[in-house]
């Protein structure tokens, strides 16, 4: 049996979600083979041949790969899928749009937000919003899942012995979609799902610029900032500071909701944080009953009294 590895990346760096999907790989006591698509890419190929239980590094570097465009990117990893009996991609953004579209081209099922390995045909996965953990078997002869990266911890392991690495020459130009632009939201904090302190939003703060009230008390944590779908659909917050089912699935050591009433939806991604605290003027909001610690009151007077406390330190 063998696995391969989608590595996420921006040309540079492998983006971390990567390096929880290499945990889950090594759960499944298989060889493992990671895949690099994109351009220019060097970089990535040498950071990830330093780490432990590695065997090949496979390498796709051409200019029609630049953006990681999920049209060639799929038909690219469906080239190679018959060598493999796993295929395993981070379930972050970039891999809910790449494997469906992977099981499509190959005819397989797949297994999305998988949280732990039962046995090798063996998973557990989350279910409506959080609420049920179904334990799933799948009989295709290539498994396709993507990882629930909370559920893994990062490799750190690094192997004296560089891992190999294999050119790949294919070539799949993508005739289906052309990139535009890409517009970033570039900060100083730290990357939302990495987060040890994560303080977010929602409807309750009002307005934007209400919302910009949460800034100097993450920069005073060390937080990163995050968001509940409503403030994001409000213009409150950008779309990447969704927290969620629909958005980035976190599991900081503390998380402070903020006006936040608690949808099952906006649970379901945050509701394994180890410390909760929630903050909100409805003591009956359902935020409470995830939340450790509970503060019912005027948000903005909380917040206020917060910001105070730490000018005080």
């Amino acid at each position: 049996m063998k696995t391969l590895v989608i590595v996420e990346h921006n040309q540079q760096n492998v983006k971390p979600a990567t390096l929880h999907a290499l945990s889950a790989a090594k759960a499944l006591n298989a060889p493992i083979d990671v895949i690099i698509i994109g351009e220019h890419c060097q970089n990535v190929v040498t950071s990830l041949q330093q780490f432990a239980g590695i065997q090949q590094v496979l390498v796709a570097d051409n200019t029609v790969y630049a953006h990681q465009l999920a049209e060639n990117t799929a038909a690219l990893i469906a080239t190679v899928a018959k060598e493999y009996d796993y295929i395993l991609a981070a379930s972050t953004t970039f891999g809910k749009n790449l494997l469906p579209r992977v099981a499509a081209l190959l005819k397989i099922g797949m297994l999305s937000d998988v949280m732990t390995v039962v046995t090798p045909d063996t998973f557990t996965r989350p279910m409506y919003a959080g609420n049920v953990i179904a334990t799933v078997k799948t009989l295709d002869k290539i498994k396709l899942l993507s990882i629930r990266t909370t559920a893994f911890p990062a490799a750190t392991e690094k192997s004296a012995t560089p891992a190999s690495t294999v050119t790949l020459t294919t070539v799949i130009p993508n005739t289906q979609a052309v990139f535009e632009k890409e517009e970033l939201t570039h900060s100083a904090r730290p990357e939302l799902t990495d987060a040890r302190v994560v303080i977010a939003g929602g409807r309750g703060l009002k307005s934007a610029e209400n919302f910009k009230l949460l800034e100097s008390i993450a920069d005073a944590l060390g937080a990163a900032i995050g968001a509940s779908r409503a403030a994001v659909d409000a213009g409150f917050a950008p779309n990447d500071y969704q927290v969620g089912q629909t958005g980035k699935v976190v599991a900081p050591d503390l998380y402070i909701a903020v006006g936040i009433s608690g949808a099952i939806q906006h649970v379901a991604g945050m509701k394994d944080s180890k410390i909760v605290v929630a903050i909100n003027n409805d003591p009956e909001a359902p935020i409470f009953q995830v939340a450790d610690y509970e503060f019912v009151g005027d948000l903005f007077k909380i917040l206020a009294e917060l910001k105070n406390s730490f000018k005080k330190q």
